[in-house]
């Protein structure tokens, strides 16, 4: 499924601008970590002050990079591990807010917002909200960041292995069976370290109670509705607090949505033929650039480049550590955000053109190490393995991507083996995925691309048929990941959400196509 912190937003951009930079001039150019308030032990509220309408919470001022981004409010709740047995052990979860500006009168109450995953921290996700909106609508809402159960400043934090990322990986794609026998190996090894280090903590990393806790902080918040905002994996917590809490919805905004019905193993086949195409559009792009990429005139010759810097990074990684695993991590950015093909394209020029390797060794730096942050790693795995039973032969599992591979190979073995723990994880989960129901719901928004690969179109508009009350907007062409906070915005889904924010607004066509917008043109090199 999505993978942690792949919600392509204005942190994508950033990470652009930066590439490009350094592709171009060829000089170094990291970018600055989170350094969010730590909270305190758990159970714990800091020394602050209760904000009048906010509920019990004690917020105090924010600090390093999450004031930096502006966000003036954090705080801390505490919450029980097991809603079936509230009296027993907590954990905290770690807050913060962008408060409202406007009259009382016009303010709309608290928007929670989710930036996706499992794993992604939702703390830099509520200034980016605030700013993403127009100035009025922001104005108008308490916009509440959080890091859900085991992500980022929430305590406890899930990590399992913390070097498990480190060095040069096995080639994600086995050249033998010896080769798939040391990586089924390492999943199993990772599953294992899990269970040892946070065993009493896994069977409770489930979406039900990532949306329960959800429902926990709309009583702290003092408040009786929320307005929820959620992007990608976001959008099935958002499903299953609906379904658990549908009086307590006022609005609610799905940007890129899961299929609810093949969470979580039909889920990630679907992703591979949908990455498949946005890297054979990548190919296209680069093709009719030739004259400034020099890769070749077609897509199959820049196809045929493109493994050949595979095979090459395969037999000798960069410096030891950059082989073809992380290579695919880096492209694999690429199938979520098509701002970032130009910068892509000069690292894959630079390295077979000139030899230089600095490009890609930046492009991975940019782009890569996203899927490479075991934190976010190990609460991507805890969720989605005990969200539901997943397939515990790994024959099964061999079989199936074996055929992917047939006609989709760019993620086929990549995406298997990043789920492969859940084939051996000590959490089984229920049998099947928790029925989506939208009885009782207010007026919901969609907004989805149609080559969206991280959470393909048909599945989409399977939780559309879920949610009689939703209305889609469908941006025909898109395949960009996070249709309402691209860099360019797309001005046609911005009035949609908009004017759905400020007044409940939502697009009168009938169908499973309630409105469409055009998508925002391809980059230009």
């Amino acid at each position: 499924m999505p993978r942690p912190g792949r919600r392509a937003a204005r942190r994508g951009a950033a990470l652009l601008a930066c590439a490009v930079a350094v592709l171009l001039a060829a000089t170094a150019c990291t970018s600055a970590g989170s350094a969010a308030a730590r909270p305190t032990a758990a159970g714990a509220q800091p020394s602050g002050t209760a904000v009048p309408g906010h509920g019990p919470l004690r917020w105090h001022p924010c600090a390093g990079q999450l004031a930096r981004l502006g966000a003036p409010d954090c705080a801390t709740l505490s919450v029980p591990l097991s809603y079936a047995d509230p009296g027993a052990r907590h954990i905290t979860l770690a807050l913060d807010m962008v408060p409202a500006t406007a009259p009382a009168s016009q303010q709309q109450g608290a928007m929670l917002v989710n930036p996706g995953g499992p794993g992604a921290s939702g703390l830099p996700l509520a200034p980016e909200v605030a700013q993403g909106l127009s100035t009025a609508v922001a104005a108008d809402y308490d916009i509440v960041g959080f890091d859900p159960r085991g992500v980022g400043s929430s305590v406890p934090a899930l990590s399992c292995d913390p070097g498990f990322f480190a060095g040069d990986l096995p080639d994600y794609v086995p050249a033998d069976a010896a080769a798939a026998h040391a990586l089924e190996n390492r999943a199993k090894t990772y599953a294992s370290d899990c269970e040892k280090r946070f065993g009493w903590l896994l069977p409770y990393m489930t979406t039900e109670n990532v949306a329960r806790d959800l429902d926990s902080i709309r009583a702290a918040l003092g408040v009786s509705t929320i307005t929820y905002y959620g992007f990608s994996y976001g959008t099935y917590i958002g499903q299953v607090y609906a379904t658990l809490f549908p009086g307590r919805l006022r609005r609610m905004v799905l940007d890129s949505t899961v299929d609810p019905t093949g969470v979580w193993y039909a889920d990630n086949i679907a992703q591979d033929y949908a990455f498949q195409g946005r890297i054979d559009a990548f190919y296209a792009w680069v093709a009719r650039y030739d004259s400034t990429y020099h890769l070749g005139a077609t897509a199959a010759q820049v196809r045929a480049a493109w493994y050949r810097a595979r095979t090459q990074l395969a037999a000798h990684p960069i410096g030891g550590w950059l082989g073809a695993d992380k290579f695919d991590d880096t492209y694999l950015f690429g199938g979520y955000l098509d701002q970032v093909w130009p910068s892509l394209g000069y690292a894959l020029s630079f390295y077979l053109n000139s030899g230089q390797t600095a490009g890609l060794v930046d492009a991975f730096g940019a782009y890569g190490t996203q899927d490479e942050n075991e934190q976010e790693f190990a609460v991507y795995n805890a969720v989605q393995c005990a969200d539901v039973s997943w397939p515990r032969s790994w024959a099964r599992w061999t079989s199936d991507t074996e055929s992917v591979y047939k006609t989709a190979p760019f993620q086929a073995w990549d995406n298997t083996w990043f789920n492969a723990a859940c084939a051996f994880w000590p959490v089984h989960g229920p049998a099947r995925p928790l029925q989506i129901r939208g009885a009782g719901l207010p007026g919901i928004l969609m907004l989805q691309g149609t080559l969206d690969a991280a959470t393909p179109y048909a599945g989409a508009q399977d939780a559309h048929k879920l949610l009689p009350s939703a209305r889609m907007v469908v941006v025909e062409g898109s395949g960009n990941h996070g249709q309402s906070m691209e860099q360019p915005a797309d001005s046609c889904v911005q009035d949609y959400l908009n004017a759905y924010l400020a007044t409940g607004a939502l697009p009168h066509a009938a169908g499973l196509v309630n409105a469409t917008c055009p998508a925002v043109p391809a980059p230009v090199p």
